[in-house]
């Protein structure tokens, strides 16, 4: 296979560091602008601005010496020395790079470290092999101190896709060593230092980042027991305080949990790295490692912080200080609600969000931002899902698929933002349980269901990058754009109202009363959208705009090198509106007459010396200098005593000229005073981003819900959902109900789902489903509990009518498969399911089972099938839908086989028994019967599940044998007996 090209397959490459190799300076660089469209103008070291060019010769020898002190060696080299085979007297090398790079390795050993030298982040010494291994990278060495060490690296434009795989693939924390040109005495150096260590749980802008969820950071710490324990035990109930933070949009929360609860934490937050205690590093067997494994998490270790064990290194600006949440928390503000509550946390919180807190110091470093006090989410409040439940809904991904696609959130989203997109991914799977909050959304869906003409950038993301000390001009023209849609939003609904009052003058405000709550909360930002559009509204004048070199020809230097001309100072360079302060002003004016006279001076050079091709140019390798493109035009130019030829190949001639040398600085000059300017003016507007963070992050909120409750509206829309009234008792009755996932997967195949009913009372509450395999008893299970989870985040639900009591915990025991690598069978993954659903569940719980008690014995399944509807039935007291293979168990559950009252009797009077079927409808086929009805049905159809998979006929006649034996037992023949067993003897 091919090796990749890479800069270090050449055997010489010109190092992008002077101070790496002495002060050897080729050329000297400032960039005319700001952002990722930077255009380089140079001056060269081969020409002086007074005392006139110096010698080509002299200046090639420079590069060459440049050079030879960079070369780097392939595979033909000598076998690089590792660290450990540097002798003491090295450990010190001469080399700036090097002893940089040494003690950043010493400093985060834990980490991949990349250098930044110029073009190129590189890896070196022993990680070099690594690097160069987990990327497929070229691997080369380096001579340092006469020595050879490893050596990799790759282009700036591959960072994100290598940082990908670093950390996303291969679970690795990079440090990111930064170079940063210093100015002493006029000579130019670098000063590198690492700004950030990137970890799994603290991506902020990476364009890996998935916009469409949150990148969680999760804190986990307990009491001292708690963190000291070694075994399980009673430890269940102790308490551990949980801190989560995305450091990509600000969002921190809070909450207090037990080992008992702490999987379901795990599953709903949906961490990308979680943060333990180093206590807990050396416990492998403690019960919170033996979670987090069990649950395939990527953890991390930090120290609270102390004063004896500070986090951050000694040469951080912090270091020394101690980081507790007083340092980088402060308390949260809100304009509109100066008077709320102040939040009460437990100690076991407050250790989580100070060791949270604690790492984020150790990892940003340069880019740690002040963080609001967590939102404290309370136990109550929110109906709990556990674990196995979301998986087994398939509420966020898809079980069969692995991704988003053909899960509930894929199924429902209709959101146009992606911040949207999160905040309803968090309601699907922690639902309200406050009547107060679910009325107040579906008063919001059903606002814009009755109103389609309302349908409207990530605004949080954007601040806290502001607030993380990164964004750019993009960045602020989109949050002027996005904060000048939320004006549009309020005049919008300010707008309809006025319209409907118009044409409906007695219609009542009520309608009105949940949007005009939303929006009295949106703050008034316009000033800032004011500052933001006056500092990049360009009002120049096209004829202004400056499009000379363009076109220009390229020039051979000697040795083969093609020189461009890097003259371009058009006006769409700059991206701040000059009128944006006085120093702009002053700055784009000064440009522009420096500008004018160097193309009056190009004029007067043409007419004077005849010389129409004659242009004023720059290049790195000559500074400003005369460009002559046609032969025939050089004899006057070569006579006068104010130009001197520098260069020459083919018909283009290159001379200075001390005049237009003096010129040409001064543009240059004025331009690197414009690019100052410019960055001055993004910082100013940064620092007013960052002073209304608070209400910008607020109104991102307010719009995310609109954006959330607008797609509820356009889901109903399409898909003919119904508001759900929702009840403060323990009732279930959903008419016609539909699966939402199952029917939007038919209707794309052009088939039609088939609804049903089900009602749970007091005197109902636990219903016993059976009927043919296939036959849809699964399906009904997981949408009872889809259109319960939908109607408490607020949406509405696929049903031609709903009324739902209060759910405060949704169980589930469908679709459960082995755990070998942890020893467990798929009877005992079940068993556990089911044993954490009877201790768990409460009269308000809502519990779908699916066939508890199989994998065993008949008779044993049964037992265990019987006793656990029992206890849901006498303890739990729950409303519960139970389907099962297990006839017999009508007839211990006291059914009587009426059709009017399909109930038990006795103590199980408040169990109803309702079936799905088949239906024959000739030549040997059959089609299956989705519509429930009362009673139980007492086949299962198997046989005829196996032929439509395909079974061989022959398999299919000793089945059904064997089936006709096993039903008639001791009724059944010897001639039915000889022949199952003729058969099975002949087929074997």
């Amino acid at each position: 296979m091919a090796q990749k090209r890479s800069r270090y397959q050449s055997s010489k490459v010109v190092s992008k560091s002077p101070s790496d190799h002495g002060n050897v300076r080729p050329f000297e660089a400032c960039h005319l602008g700001w952002g990722n469209n930077d255009i380089l103008a140079v001056k060269s070291p081969s020409t002086s601005l007074e005392g006139g060019p110096k010698p080509v010769k002299k200046a090639r020898k420079k590069r060459q010496t440049e050079v030879v002190a960079s070369t780097v060696t392939t595979d033909e080299s000598p076998a690089a020395v590792s660290l450990e085979e540097r002798d003491d007297s090295e450990l010190q090398p001469r080399n700036q790079l090097a002893r940089e790079i040494l003690a950043n390795l010493n400093k985060f050993p834990h980490c991949i470290l990349l250098t930044r030298v110029g073009q190129f982040y590189e890896s070196y010494f022993e990680q070099a092999v690594e690097v160069a291994a987990l990327l497929d990278i070229k691997l080369t060495t380096r001579k340092w101190d006469g020595q050879r060490i490893h050596m990799c690296g790759f282009p700036l434009m591959h960072l994100d896709k290598h940082m990908k795989a670093l950390i996303q693939h291969h679970k690795r924390f990079v440090a990111m060593c930064e170079e940063f040109p210093k100015f002493v005495a006029g000579a130019r150096y670098f000063e590198r230092r690492v700004v950030r260590v990137i970890t799994p749980g603290t991506l902020i802008d990476e364009s890996f980042l998935n916009p469409y969820e949150n990148n969680y950071l999760l804190a986990v710490h307990g009491d001292a027991d708690v963190i000291d324990a070694n075994g399980v035990g009673s430890l269940d109930q102790k308490k551990i305080g949980l801190a989560w933070i995305d450091i990509s949009t600000g969002d921190f929360l809070s909450k207090l949990s037990s080992l008992d609860t702490l999987r379901d934490d795990l599953v709903r937050i949906n961490p990308r790295e979680i943060v333990l205690d180093h206590r807990l590093q050396g416990l492998p067997s403690h019960p919170v490692r033996t979670i987090l494994e069990e649950e395939d998490s990527f953890v991390s270790y930090a120290h609270l912080p102390t004063t004896k064990e500070p986090p951050l290194g000694e040469d951080h600006p912090n270091a020394g200080h101690e980081a507790t949440a007083s340092d980088d928390i402060t308390e949260q503000t809100d304009d509109n609600n100066s008077t709320a509550p102040t939040i009460s946390y437990t100690p076991q919180e407050e250790n989580a969000f100070n060791l949270v807190t604690a790492y984020l110091h150790g990892n940003l470093l340069e880019n740690m931002p002040t963080l609001n006090l967590p939102n404290r989410e309370g136990n109550d409040g929110r109906m709990r899902i556990d674990a196995h439940t979301i998986k087994a809904l398939e509420i966020r991904e898809s079980m069969k698929e692995g991704g988003v696609k053909g899960s509930l959130l894929s199924t429902v989203k209709r959101t146009v933002t992606s911040s949207g997109s999160r905040l309803l991914g968090r309601w699907l799977c922690s639902p309200s349980t406050s009547l107060h909050e679910i009325n107040a959304r579906q008063t919001l869906v059903a606002f814009f269901h009755a109103r389609p003409h309302f349908y409207i950038e990530d605004a949080g993301r954007i601040v806290q990058k502001f607030l993380l000390g990164k964004g750019g001009p993009n960045d602020l023209m989109a949050l002027g754009n996005t904060i000048k849609a939320w004006g549009s939003v309020r005049q919008l609904v300010e707008d309809e109202r006025r319209f409907e009052m118009q044409e409906v003058p007695h219609l009542s405000s009520q309608d009105w009363a949940s949007i005009d709550a939303l929006m009295s909360r949106l703050s008034e930002l316009s000033s800032v959208q004011q500052r933001v559009d006056l500092a990049f509204r360009k009002e120049i004048d096209d004829s202004e705009s400056d499009s000379e070199g363009a076109n220009d020809e390229e020039l051979v230097e000697p040795g083969g090198a093609k020189i461009r001309t890097a003259w371009k100072f058009g006006h769409d360079k700059w991206l701040i509106n000059p009128a944006f302060s006085e120093e702009l002003t002053t700055l784009h004016e000064n440009l522009k007459n420096y500008l004018w006279q160097r193309e009056q001076k190009e004029l007067e050079l043409q007419r004077r010396f005849n010389a129409p091709s004659l242009t004023l140019r720059t290049s790195p390798a000559y500074g400003m200098h005369v460009h002559l493109a046609k032969k025939r035009e050089q004899g006057e130019l070569n006579k006068a005593e104010a130009f001197i030829s520098i260069a020459e190949s083919g018909t283009t001639k290159c001379y200075f000229n001390q005049e237009w040398s003096h010129l040409g600085a001064r543009i240059v000059e004025t331009a690197q005073a414009l690019e100052i300017a410019e960055r001055d003016a993004c910082e100013l507007l940064r620092n007013e981003v960052n002073e209304h963070a608070p209400q910008l992050r607020r109104n991102a909120r307010i719009v995310d819900e609109l954006d959330v409750t607008l797609g509820f509206a356009q889901l109903a829309k399409e898909m003919n959902f119904v508001r759900p009234e929702i009840r403060d008792d323990h009732s279930y009755y959903v008419e016609n109900g539909r699966h939402p996932t199952v029917e939007l997967g038919l209707l794309t195949s052009g088939r039609v789902f088939t609804p049903n009913t089900t009602q749970m009372t007091p005197e109902s509450r636990l219903h016993i489903i059976t009927g043919p395999n296939m036959a849809g008893k699964s399906t009904l299970l997981r949408q009872t509990a889809l259109i319960a989870i939908l109607a408490q985040t607020g949406s509405f639900v696929p049903a031609d009518s709903a009324t739902i009591g209060l759910v405060d915990q949704l169980f589930s025991r469908v679709g459960a498969k082995d755990d070998l690598f942890h020893g467990r069978s798929t009877f005992m993954v079940e068993m556990m399911e089911t044993a954490e659903i009877l201790r768990k569940a409460t009269p308000r719980s809502l519990v779908i089972m699916d066939e508890v008690g199989r994998g065993t014995t008949v008779k044993d399944g049964l037992a265990i099938a019987f006793a656990t509807i029992h206890h849901l039935l006498t303890v739990n007291r729950c409303r519960a839908l139970f389907a099962t293979h297990f006839h017999e168990l009508a007839d211990m559950l006291g059914y009587t086989g009426q059709q009017e009252n399909p109930a038990g009797s006795g103590v199980f009077k408040d169990v109803t028994f309702f079936h799905s079927d088949v239906q024959d409808i000739g030549d040997d086929r059959f089609a299956y019967s989705y519509r429930l009805k009362a009673g139980i049905n007492r086949d299962s159809h198997s046989l005829k599940v196996a032929q439509l998979a395909g079974l061989p006929a022959k398999c299919l006649t000793i089945a059904s044998a064997t089936l006709d034996c096993l039903k008639h037992g001791e009724k059944s023949t010897r001639q039915e007996e000889s022949m199952v067993h003729s058969e099975f003897w002949t087929t074997t």
